[in-house]
């Protein structure tokens, strides 16, 4: 009888260390809890893939008809980063900044998001601000401006 309760424990306990070897995706936003209907998460989305994927994307797929074109355009992450952008980084933390609007956004058809990017470029630490205009289309937020950094 005790063997039986030795073999269901040591099985119990096997069933619970593989289950929490399940890869779980990594949440964007502050403590990973942004949520995907907003335009926040849209503005990381695309300036991740801008950052940090391959190709330009899933960025165009984020973008306005009017974006996509001029990405389109550039043909390479790189490019969108230098002359749309003006800001290049190897590597790059991206942060939305809190707004002071209250109630809900889901009603709104633009949104204006700030961003603080955060990282380093040929080992120089570089942090500055960018805004991006979003439009709805469809009831999904699309990247439709980006805006140089408003505080120089």
């Amino acid at each position: 009888m005790k063997t039986r309760m030795w073999y269901a424990l040591i099985g119990l306990f096997a069933v619970l260390v593989l289950s929490a070897c399940d890869k779980q995706e990594k949440g964007i936003g502050r403590f990973g809890m942004l949520d995907e209907g907003t335009p926040e998460y849209t503005t990381i989305e695309f300036l991740k893939s801008v950052y940090e994927d391959d190709n330009l994307d899933t960025a165009i797929r984020l973008s306005s008809e009017k974006l996509s074109r001029i990405l389109t355009s550039y043909h390479t992450n790189s490019n969108v980063q230098r002359h749309l952008l003006n800001l290049k980084y190897d590597t790059v933390t991206i942060t939305p900044q809190k707004t002071g609007r209250v109630g809900r956004n889901e009603f709104a058809e633009e949104s204006t998001i700030t961003v603080f990017l955060s990282g380093t470029y040929n080992n120089d630490k570089i942090e500055d601000l960018r805004s991006l205009d979003l439009i709805k289309e469809d009831g999904e937020w699309k990247v439709n401006k980006i805006h140089p950094d408003a505080y120089l």
